[in-house]
């Protein structure tokens, strides 16, 4: 059970990174600084909590997901970059998690001067060649919000993970009105499609605050997770 939710929390943390939607916003709004908080639900039961907070200092930023399962499971990711035209310039990316007593890591390293990317999970290490705009699971998100209050969407996002860079697509599915702890919010409809059959990845996103996913929802198979909106402190129109 712990396990499931350890894994559930950082799907959740990397799938809402990189998600797809189209036509809601009326002006170019610069990036900034925020907190939103989630609950967490396995299987429609409510066990745990989880938070996105974006950071700025300068042209540096850092974008960290930090979730909880009771006294049984966490995981914590931190994205760290810079902006360049409104565009992302990756450093580096870190994940860490626990179940009971045990823990696992994974971190990326972005090296465009020597067109590297290196990467380590639990002790593995790889390299491989960097290829410009390359994304982390975290700040992909990021990025898609400024291209949809920008010049628009690209046709993919390439994200590079522990083992590879994968290009990502999303599906947009019309509208929603999704009712929260912190409000009641007209949101964007987006599905990721995996591979695997039975798997399901869904985001509501709300335009009023930044195009900040207010609710994520997974379907594997016949398990089933969640994040619903609790609080936040940022922009909103």
């Amino acid at each position: 059970m712990a396990v499931l939710q350890l894994k559930t929390l950082s799907l959740i943390a990397g799938v809402t990174s990189a998600v797809l939607l189209t036509g809601y916003s009326s002006q170019t709004l610069a990036m900034s600084p925020f907190q939103a908080s989630y609950q967490f639900a396995y299987n429609g039961k409510n066990l745990g909590s989880a938070t996105r907070t974006l950071s700025q200092s300068g042209n540096n930023w850092s974008y960290v997901f930090v979730a909880k399962a009771g006294g049984l499971a966490s995981a914590t990711e931190t994205s760290k970059f810079s902006m360049n035209n409104n565009q992302i310039v990756s450093s580096s990316f870190s994940r860490t998690s626990k179940v009971l007593v045990h823990n696992n890591t994974m971190s990326i390293k972005f090296n465009p001067a020597a067109k590297t990317i290196t990467t380590s999970k639990d002790k593995e290490n790889r390299s491989f060649a960097w290829k410009a705009g390359v994304l982390d699971e975290l700040n992909a998100e990021l990025q898609i919000r400024e291209d949809l209050k920008g010049s628009g969407l690209k046709s993919n996002y390439l994200l590079a993970d522990a083992n590879e860079i994968e290009s990502r697509k999303f599906i947009k599915q019309g509208s929603e009105k999704i009712k929260t702890n912190y409000g009641t919010f007209d949101t964007v409809k987006v599905v990721m499609k995996h591979d695997k059959p039975g798997r399901e990845t869904i985001f509501w996103l709300a335009p009023k605050l930044d195009y900040l996913p207010v609710k994520v929802t997974h379907q594997d198979k016949k398990s089933s997770y969640g994040l619903l909106l609790t609080s936040y402190k940022g922009m909103s129109k």
